[in-house]
């Protein structure tokens, strides 16, 4: 890169070329305040990049169109990784977070990081091949793990269903087994709402995404931005206990826990006490799905105990939308039913007026939506572009 293009100013210029919109290089003068012959320095190396296309010419007010330039996306891709208690999804997407290819592989998370990271190494080359890229192209790899993550680290902090993964250098494991710098790691359900934000609510600023499955956890977007708390722990609602809830044991040690009583492990649970075949958060979507009458009931209950914990997000946090994902959201309106049911009983009017409780948009996909989006932000942006220009 020549040494007069400074990266800010690339990533400054790219910024603006990200919405998709042909710009000419005097649009993006005008825009930045800068010199035209600086604009088109940075233009130009954006172009040798690949980040950058021509995309035509503009309307001619006299004399010669000027050609007009856009963000290209496809110029490379991103290995996104969503990993649950049972599952990895793997995806490529390119530099707008749009998913080229995926795949979706039965795991138990508890193996272990060595056996599971190899399940998606092998899985990232069977997507990048099925998407007609190479590793070559690929910027950075982000991952979601289901428990706490320092953010700082990628390391998975005492994560209650990960036996063997405290402390893990997930990061690094990745790095050995595919060679691609950077590695970004956080919370699972911090990943999907940033996916459903980048995909679903760009407009909105103030969001909540639940994950109701396994386990139950909240991912929370304050002023547009992701809020992990002091120790990555922010949003863990499933260890919060139900006001008014049964003192039913929680893996966690304690009694009464929201994951306890409302997952779809707890709900598979208490149906199969019913002699109903159930286990997991997708077979009571199943029967549900099925006009099961009694698994339906049992999913309304579970979203009355969920609403009576988001009531106090509700006036702790104060969002526009709560939208709610994982498994047990497949189970048609009867889970969404009951935590409005509870939410606008028991939260302040002021704080219900304008709020919105929806399923989630981006669905299955959130997590790996939101792990390439987190890759793409760090990416596109400061130091790391260096490595792309």
């Amino acid at each position: 890169m020549p040494g007069h293009v400074g990266v800010d100013g690339l990533s400054s210029t790219l910024q603006l070329l990200r919405d998709g919109r042909p710009r000419t290089r005097a649009e993006l003068a005008q825009l930045t305040g800068q010199a035209r012959s600086t604009v088109s320095q940075r233009v130009d190396a954006l172009i040798a990049a690949r980040l950058v296309a021509p995309t035509g010419e503009a309307t001619s007010t006299g004399g010669r169109p000027p050609a007009t330039f856009a963000f290209n996306p496809a110029a490379r891709v991103v290995l996104a990784v969503d990993l649950g208690a049972t599952h990895a999804r793997v995806a490529v997407t390119d530099l707008a977070a749009t998913v080229l290819a995926e795949e979706l592989r039965s795991i138990v998370i508890g193996d272990g990081p060595a056996p599971v990271l190899d399940v998606v190494a092998a899985v990232a080359h069977e997507v990048l091949a099925a998407a007609g890229r190479s590793p070559a192209d690929v910027a950075g790899i982000g991952v979601g793990l289901p428990g706490p993550v320092d953010h700082a680290t990628g390391r998975p902090t005492n994560p209650p269903i990960m036996p063997g993964w405290h402390d893990a250098d997930v990061r690094g494991e990745l790095r050995a087994r595919l060679g691609v710098l950077p590695v970004v790691v956080d919370n699972d359900v911090n990943a999907m709402a940033v996916g459903e934000h980048a995909a679903a609510w760009p407009d909105v600023d103030h969001l909540v995404f639940v994950k109701v499955a396994t386990g139950i956890g909240a991912g929370i977007v304050s002023d547009g931005r992701i809020v992990r708390g002091a120790q990555g722990t922010a949003g863990d609602l499933g260890h919060v206990a139900v006001p008014g809830g049964a003192d039913v044991p929680c893996r966690c040690g304690s009694t009464g826990c929201l994951e306890a009583l409302a997952s779809g492990r707890a709900v598979a649970a208490a149906l199969r006490a019913e002699g109903l075949p159930a286990e997991g958060g997708a077979d009571v979507a199943a029967l549900v799905a099925a006009g099961d009458a009694l698994a339906a009931a049992a999913v309304r209950d579970a979203g009355r105990a969920i609403g009576r914990v988001l009531a106090g997000c509700v006036s702790l946090l104060n969002p526009s939308v709560i939208a709610v994902g994982g498994s047990l959201a497949t189970a048609g309106e009867q889970l969404l039913a009951g935590v409005r049911e509870t939410v606008y009983r028991r939260s302040p009017p002021i704080a219900t007026q304008h709020l919105r409780i929806v399923t989630s948009r981006t669905g299955a996909r959130a997590g790996v939506i939101g792990a390439s989006t987190m890759v793409i932000e760090q990416v596109l942006s400061g130091e790391l572009l260096d490595g792309i220009v």
